[in-house]
């Protein structure tokens, strides 16, 4: 699989690594930006596959569940980092976009395929908040905060406020520089519990398999909410009362110290 990322890595050479994706294929992908948009392009299947095989391959691509991810944080919290980790499970540590950038994605979720679009937002200040286009798009956000940076946790719960019925997940970034923290791990698991949402402390420049859970348990959420969204759907349209609880807004952040 070749990455190219052209100007997202400011070289413009690719990588290549060759996988198995997850319907059997290796395949090549090709991530590049045009215009301020990052796009993904699925290329070229394993040679000598059989018209079976590829008709398989089809009916999956068919059935895939999209999900749109925005992932938001202030300045400098390594939104881009935690982005590309998921994407190609490497590690880049300077980024010079002065856009938004915009991924797809595909991935098996607990087995089942799911499309991923997902947005790095790229606010200029703190305080740059998302515009209402963006989180209107999403499915759900990935709040991202620095544990070495309190002004970038104090911009997550600011961005929260703006968040209707939407499901969220919780990330601490900078996992492994715990000797410049300022933001406890008892402060996020509490802000977590206040917004009712997962919350994990990772570091992208470490860690895989962290990065990916957390947009895993964010899709497990989007479409938790989907399917209780329909279930009382069905059961408004049916006459009944739904039994089931819709997606709430979690209670305030009181028990965090201010600003």
């Amino acid at each position: 699989m070749a990455y190219n990322y052209g100007n997202c890595l400011g070289n413009g050479q690719p990588y290549e690594d060759s996988i198995n994706d997850a319907w059997g294929g290796n395949m090549r992908m090709y991530i590049y930006e045009n215009g301020g948009v990052a796009r993904v392009m699925l290329q070229e299947l394993q040679r000598g596959m059989t018209s079976n095989t590829i008709r398989g391959i089809r009916r999956k691509k068919s059935t895939l569940t999209e999900v749109k991810v925005a992932v938001i944080g202030a300045p400098g919290v390594g939104k881009s980092a935690l982005t590309v980790r998921f994407l190609t499970k490497r590690y880049i540590g300077e980024y010079d976009h002065q856009a938004d950038m915009r991924y797809k994605h595909e991935v098996l979720v607990d087995g089942e395929p799911i499309l991923f679009e997902i947005l790095d937002s790229c606010p200029k200040t703190e305080d740059d908040i998302p515009s209402n286009e963006i989180l209107n798009w999403a499915d759900g956000c990935l709040l991202v905060y620095a544990i070495t940076d309190r002004i970038s946790f104090n911009y997550v719960r600011k961005v929260k406020e703006l968040l209707c019925d939407i499901p969220v997940a919780l990330v601490g970034n900078k996992g492994d520089m715990v000797h410049l923290r300022q933001v406890s791990t008892d402060e996020g698991e509490i802000l977590a519990k206040d917004y009712e949402c997962w919350f994990s402390e990772v570091a992208a420049a470490e860690q895989v398999s962290q990065i990916a859970e957390a947009f895993n348990e964010l899709c497990r959420e989007i479409l938790s909410v989907r399917r209780r969204n329909k279930q009382s759907l069905l059961d408004r349209m049916l006459g009944g009362k739904s039994s089931v609880k819709v997606y709430a807004r979690g209670k305030s952040d009181s028990a965090l110290p201010k600003e």
